[in-house]
């Protein structure tokens, strides 16, 4: 490149404690980045300079995805940096030949196409397309699948790049990914700066907001010290869950075939599916089996019945549904329940419960509960993050 068409990229000034990653972004040696910091680091802002560097120079596809698309417009494209610096106006007029404001979509001259995409609707965003740099950033609250169903095949092709930023929420998919990454140096390039490791905000101040009230222990912890262990303020059951695992009673659950099997289903097309199995054994309940997918129809979940009584022998008690099995969903104005007993499985008449007493009566037989880790990892994943929604603005928990 000569001097006349030199790009002066110079917006971006980088902090002391983003060198180490800038340097190994650039001595090419990795081609896949966990990046987890302390809230208000300046992960979005480097990243996307990372990528926008990247795209005025190389051609291809570049994709920077958040949990929802309204996200990636209200963070990135509508958002400023803390100096007031427009995410957009960080790159130079002279490298954009047009910019598309309703799909957020920039094209540049070197014939890259850089756009922001929700992790929630990966089956239209990233598959089918060839993207060479993948950003996912608060990757501990995006869809794992976006990465591991999604972008990682492609990745894996054409040998780009993915970078997975966030802060940490519970003991999810950024924790588990973040424990393989660590053991695998080689393919890994991992990083974990807390707040007085960055030194950007005052650990004085955060105390200060901890002891009037303003936010709480465990969030200042998850949120400022990057803590996989707290961060379960909110969850209904993480507490629960643990005290489980203390008493051993999470781990091999057997199946006793002299006991019917009975299922608990939450419904779903687009939304998962959910079907678990279970044993009432005196006044023990044994979780044995689970089942989760979207996207199919009612005789794919009553072959997986089927499946199981065939395969593994379960001879099944009682179904049980939600309270919208009653909806119509035929053109014979049959109901979900009337269609699924056509299908062999006979629901039986569903209860209408207020979501807050579900909870209360979920927590109450906790400690009558085993469940089969092997079979089950996703369920008890899903209770250790099913949580009460923040609010930011607020500071308190919604409820």
């Amino acid at each position: 490149m000569n001097v006349e068409t030199q790009i002066h990229l110079n917006k971006f000034k980088p902090r002391h404690y983003q060198l180490p990653i800038l340097k190994a972004f650039d001595s090419g040696k990795y081609k896949k980045f966990i990046d987890i910091e302390s809230r208000r680091g300046g992960k979005d802002y480097k990243w996307w300079w990372l990528m926008i560097r990247q795209a005025c120079c190389e051609p291809g596809l570049y994709l920077y995805s958040l949990p929802t698309f309204s996200q990636a417009r209200s963070v990135i494209w509508e958002g400023k940096t803390n100096e007031g610096l427009s995410f957009i106006d960080m790159i130079p007029k002279e490298c954009i030949t047009k910019i598309r404001h309703d799909s957020m979509t920039i094209y540049f001259t070197s014939g890259a196409i850089l756009r922001l995409v929700g992790s929630d609707s990966y089956n239209t965003s990233i598959i089918g397309s060839n993207p060479r740099f993948i950003v996912f950033s608060e990757y501990a609250r995006c869809d794992e699948n976006a990465y591991k169903l999604a972008a990682l095949p492609i990745l894996r092709a054409n040998g780009g790049i993915v970078a997975l930023i966030s802060t940490p929420r519970g003991k999810n998919h950024l924790y588990e990914l973040y424990q393989i990454a660590k053991h695998n140096p080689d393919q890994w390039y991992t990083e974990l700066l807390t707040i007085e490791d960055m030194g950007h905000i005052s650990v004085e101040e955060v105390k200060r907001e901890i002891a009037s009230g303003e936010i709480s222990e465990d969030l200042a912890l998850q949120e400022y010290w990057c803590s996989f262990e707290m961060g379960q303020e909110g969850s209904y059951y993480a507490k629960y869950i643990d005290k489980m695992r203390l008493n051993g009673r999470i781990g091999l659950v057997p199946w006793e075939p002299y006991h019917k099997v009975f299922t608990a289903w939450d419904l779903g097309i687009k939304d998962l599916n959910v079907i678990i199995a279970y044993q009432c054994i005196g006044e023990i309940v044994r979780i044995i089996n689970y089942y989760e997918m979207s996207d199919k129809g009612m005789d794919h979940y009553a072959r997986v019945i089927n499946n199981w009584a065939e395969e593994l022998g379960y001879v099944f008690g009682k179904h049980f549904g939600p309270h919208d099995l009653h909806q119509r969903e035929s053109a014979r104005g049959l109901t979900k329940r009337e269609m699924y007993k056509e299908l062999g499985v006979n629901f039986t008449e569903p209860i209408y419960i207020e979501v807050e007493d579900g909870i209360e009566l979920v927590r109450r037989s906790f400690g009558k509960l085993w469940i089969d880790e092997k079979n089950c990892g996703k369920l008890i994943k899903a209770l250790e993050n099913y949580r009460e929604e923040f609010d930011i603005k607020r500071k308190v928990y919604k409820g």
